[in-house]
């Protein structure tokens, strides 16, 4: 019985597991095709049904505990008597916010957290689950905000695979420069494997029409190691690591101090 982590599950799932035949541009290329969810007159039920679906995979296939790594990762020398600011781009329900609040209590850290979405109603959402009592939420478009850099860590989660590669340069940087700690990202890897498990998986268990069509395109949208060094280089940001993750995700962490 052995135990593969970080690099080696990596190597193991792109080299011997068998290559599945897939079209060669979902492999090698990005796709830019809009999700669902990116149409901004889906109605707020459909939404709802989309965000608890969500929550209930990255509870199950283990996103959660990665984004806590990454918070993990850049608090490793944080002073705990001091506050640190937490905020979340594309914080959607908050569900990832609300996972943070609970470690940080069980660990005597603390935290002033903070998720900015676009979407009104995702934010309304949020603000009305009892357990997002002690989170502050801004709908706004993230570009509009500027943050107090004093302790702050910024991350996302599934939200980078939404862009295209010049304007995730832009958010790079926007990171970057509103992040006193550092930032992370917690994305999907691009791999076929991936591909055709979350479609067989959401076609037979999802009720919602938007996890079965978006999830699977997410992965198309999603990463290889390549591209996330070649958008750090063109953001002119040297310092960061990437960490392949079961199952299927990057956690690209940049520390600055």
């Amino acid at each position: 019985m052995f135990i593969l982590k970080g690099i080696e599950q990596e190597r193991f799932f792109l080299y011997f597991i068998p290559k599945i035949n897939i079209d060669p541009i979902k492999q090698k290329f990005r796709s830019y095709q809009k999700e669902l969810l990116d149409n901004p007159f889906i109605p707020f039920r459909d939404i709802k049904k989309n965000m608890e679906e969500l929550a209930f995979i990255n509870h199950r296939l283990g996103g959660h505990h990665i984004t806590l790594q990454g918070v993990k990762a850049l608090l490793k020398n944080h002073k705990r008597q001091e506050p640190v600011q937490i905020t979340e781009i594309g914080c959607g329900g908050g569900n990832n916010l609300f996972t943070i609040q609970k470690w940080a209590e069980k660990n005597h850290v603390k935290v002033e957290l903070t998720g900015i979405d676009i979407n009104k109603e995702c934010i309304a959402f949020a603000k009305e689950q009892p357990q997002n009592k002690d989170i502050r939420f801004i709908c706004s478009d993230y570009r509009s905000v500027m943050l107090l850099p004093s302790r702050q860590v910024v991350f996302s989660s599934l939200f980078c695979h939404h862009f295209t590669d010049e304007e995730l340069v832009f958010q790079l940087k926007w990171m970057y420069r509103n992040s006193s700690i550092g930032f992370f990202i917690n994305d999907l890897h691009r791999h076929p494997l991936a591909y055709y498990s979350i479609k067989l998986l959401t076609s037979i268990f999802s009720k919602s029409y938007l996890v079965k069509n978006d999830a699977p395109l997410s992965v198309e949208r999603g990463f290889i190691r390549k591209e996330w060094s070649n958008l750090f280089q063109q953001a002119n940001i040297e310092d960061f690591t990437c960490q392949w993750k079961w199952a299927f995700r990057w956690l690209v962490i940049c520390r600055k101090k």
